[in-house]
């Protein structure tokens, strides 16, 4: 191992930088030439290869996004995209890659290591969303941006005694409706883990938010994850069923941007050194993981026959404290 490579793919998260700053430089500590790959995997598959050092990551631990950029690669899910990507590898001499983003980074990274390159994966999403490992590099920081939200917008709710129902990201996961929810104190969260009925949810919703008027209270906030409902039709259904005066904010991909949390940027730093190690160890197919604040490594197959489980009991617990 001599030459390795590092690529960011997907969605941007905070702490991606953090993460490519310690590949760089522990690559560079173990005397390792570091290549750094631009746009992802359009980028592996035209040859945007990039020669990184101690300077080329410098300043960039508190940056959010990705300095080596992102996008989403039709070409690589085939055959021919793939040949062209391990070309690329081999022309650049390249030994091993690094891969830091979510599911379908990893299935690509699975698709090089399953024709005999090494690869290692970092789980970097928001979404949180990735079997395997107890939390991703971006997800604290998404979830204290949507807190930040919802403590303003409660500030205003509460002058103008309204109902406001806050939409934030997670299509097949909860986790930053939930985690933002139990930590801003929210009067009720929905989330795509939840099996029931939507309606019947909502049902549940408009009661509890009766029972709050009638023993004085007089504003609330609702969190929703995108993937359980449109913030906008929940907003409409309040009104419909309770005549509460209620407004909706989307978060969107404001969630996504920002200076790292310190949590996220020790969790990447970690995450991404450890990814170096793995490959002179000689491992490939594998994601670095955290489980119990320990780093360890998670075959990526494990990843892909697993379902992502939100952590329903923190469900629960935040029903129990808004009543």
């Amino acid at each position: 191992m001599q030459r390795i490579a590092v690529l960011t793919s997907g969605g941007d998260a905070p702490g991606m930088n953090a993460a490519i700053r310690a590949v760089v430089r522990t690559g560079l500590y173990h005397g390792l030439t570091v290549l750094g790959v631009q746009h992802g995997y359009s980028g592996l598959i035209a040859g945007e290869f990039v020669p990184m050092d101690a300077g080329s990551v410098g300043d960039i631990i508190h940056r959010g996004g990705t300095i080596l950029r992102s996008a989403r690669c039709e070409e690589f899910r085939t055959p021919e995209g793939q040949a062209k990507a391990l070309e690329q590898l081999r022309k650049h001499q390249v030994d091993g890659l690094i891969v830091i983003g979510g599911d379908g980074s990893f299935r690509g990274a699975m698709r090089l290591h399953e024709q005999g390159f090494p690869v290692i994966g970092v789980p970097g999403t928001i979404d949180n969303d990735i079997p395997g490992t107890d939390t991703t590099i971006g997800f604290d920081t998404a979830v204290n941006t949507a807190i930040a939200a919802v403590d303003k917008i409660r500030d205003t709710a509460s002058s103008h005694e309204r109902t406001y129902v806050v939409e934030v990201m997670g299509r097949a996961a909860g986790d930053i409706a939930l985690w933002a929810g139990l930590a801003g104190g929210a009067e009720s969260i929905l989330i795509p883990e939840v099996q029931a009925p939507l309606e019947q949810q909502l049902e549940e919703l408009c009661q509890r938010l009766h029972r709050a008027y009638q023993r004085g209270k007089k504003h609330s906030i609702i969190l929703v994850a995108e993937g359980a409902a449109s913030g906008l039709e929940v907003g409409r259904w309040i009104e419909q069923r309770t005549g509460f005066e209620t407004r909706v904010t989307v978060l969107g991909h404001i969630q996504r941007g920002g200076s790292p949390t310190a949590a996220d940027r020790v969790l990447a730093s970690r995450m991404g050194s450890t990814a170096v190690q793995f490959l002179l160890e000689g491992r490939s197919g594998e994601m670095v993981a955290v489980r119990r604040n320990e780093i360890c490594g998670v075959p990526m197959s494990q990843v892909f026959s697993q379902n992502h489980q939100a952590d329903l009991s923190i469900y629960h617990m935040a029903s129990i404290l808004a009543i």
